[in-house]
């Protein structure tokens, strides 16, 4: 049976259903006791489970992440929470030289079954140090797994299936997908935590979008279909690792991608992804891919300028209208960054 819950609901009953199923399950990490509870995806946890299994700690991100390894050696399943993934920059060493790296230098003898929460996600002039995303930093490098779910329902199946796997997974959380509501399912069962996902067929455009943009991808499929236009909209869901099956399908059909990331286009995801395109679909583009992403910047502070900088819905449909060879669709009468006007953070 399902029912319509929230993204931090989901959140929150993925991991109390698995601190219930495994006692080795414990939750911690800056603010994840505190009275805000992780933007009120931890509610309850303190309460049922004890301080002995959810508690926060110290801000210290190299040592935070350098305690989890440790337990996560010994036998235990860490959930570990950094509340910008900014200043998991400050962990790299852990993440990228032990965590991600032990299993293969122990021939398979030694597992991390480690799961680290990042946040991310924009508003109320958060500016240059809260504002990355690093998905493809972390997707580099060989023994992590990374996922960026954007619906509840994947949100609550892919992080059961990240408690349970005996390898690290890095879980990006957009904090402006804590208020989206969508169907999941009452029974607990993994997710893959691999395959991008369908969320919209269409035949004139394929938009492979990650986190957040899935939902200014949606909202532009709402204004391009008033004006006869069929865009397909696939989640990406899984960074790595990424499987290109269902964004390959697609662009054979439709003939155009338009990758929307939420990072900065250089050296980025999305490169990634048109790169495998071309490779297994030359023969069926219509036109060359487009990427959409950060602006080639450091994040401003003001509202006015951090519309400019972020992509949106805006600049999709833009981007389909080039493809096809159609005149500006007039969008004054769309209400467009709704969102900004809710926002009230900074956290």
């Amino acid at each position: 049976m399902k029912r319509m819950i929230t993204y931090r609901e989901a959140l929150n009953e993925a991991m109390a259903v698995e601190m219930r199923r495994d006692p080795n399950v414990f939750l911690y990490g800056i603010d994840v006791a505190d009275h805000k509870r992780i933007f009120g995806s931890g509610n309850g946890l303190l309460e049922e489970f004890g301080a002995e299994r959810c508690f926060s700690t110290p801000l210290s991100e190299c040592a935070m992440t350098g305690f989890g390894l440790g337990a996560a050696l010994n036998g235990l399943r860490p959930i570990h929470v950094h509340m910008r993934v900014d200043f998991m920059i400050l962990a790299m060493n852990e993440l990228t030289n032990m965590i991600a790296s032990f299993r293969y230098g122990s021939g398979g003898r030694m597992k991390v079954p480690m799961v680290i929460r990042a946040v991310i996600g924009r508003g109320w002039g958060q500016s240059w140090q809260h504002s990355k995303t690093l998905h493809s930093w972390f997707a580099h490098v060989p023994g992590l797994k990374v996922v960026m779910p954007s619906r509840p329902a994947d949100a609550k199946g892919m992080l059961i299936a990240a408690i349970r796997d005996d390898n690290p997974v890095i879980f990006i959380e957009h904090r402006w997908l804590y208020d989206v509501v969508g169907e999941v399912s009452e029974e607990s069962n993994p997710d893959s935590l691999e395959g991008s996902r369908l969320i919209r067929s269409g035949s004139d455009v394929t938009v492979l979008a990650v986190s957040w943009m899935n939902v200014e991808a949606l909202q532009a499929a709402e204004v391009l279909a008033k004006n006869g236009i069929k865009l397909e909209v696939i989640d990406a869901r899984a960074i790595s690792p990424f499987d290109d099956t269902a964004v390959v399908e697609s662009v054979r059909k439709t003939g155009h991608l338009i990758v929307a990331d939420y990072d900065w286009v250089h050296c980025g995801f999305g490169a990634e992804v048109a790169t495998r395109v071309y490779e297994k679909c030359m023969g069926s583009l219509k036109s060359s891919i487009t990427r959409i992403g950060f602006a080639d910047a450091h994040c401003p502070c003001s509202r006015p300028l951090e519309i400019e900088y972020y992509p949106s819905a805006i600049n999709i449909i833009r981007a389909v209208e080039q493809k096809l060879g159609l005149s500006k669709i007039d969008l004054t009468h769309e209400e467009f960054y709704s969102y900004e006007k809710k926002f009230k953070g900074p956290f």
